[in-house]
């Protein structure tokens, strides 16, 4: 799964240690879910969706491979 947090972090010029400590994780989840090595719960990419005040769609997108 694709995902454009870095993108949406530097938009609103944060840190992965504040958008972690916004939705109540590591800097290292943010990373991992950056470097698309982890898969985020339903309810965490409702959370990071949230801070960014967009859909979770919008965030994350599926691949042929998913």
């Amino acid at each position: 799964m694709k995902n454009n947090i870095r993108v949406e972090r530097a938009i609103l010029r944060i840190t992965q240690q504040q958008l972690a400590e916004r939705i109540g994780v590591s800097r290292q989840t943010i990373n991992a879910i950056e470097s698309e090595k982890y898969v985020p719960s339903t309810v965490l990419s409702l959370k990071i969706a949230r801070v960014f005040e967009k859909p979770v769609e919008s965030i994350f997108t599926l691949e042929d491979t998913d």
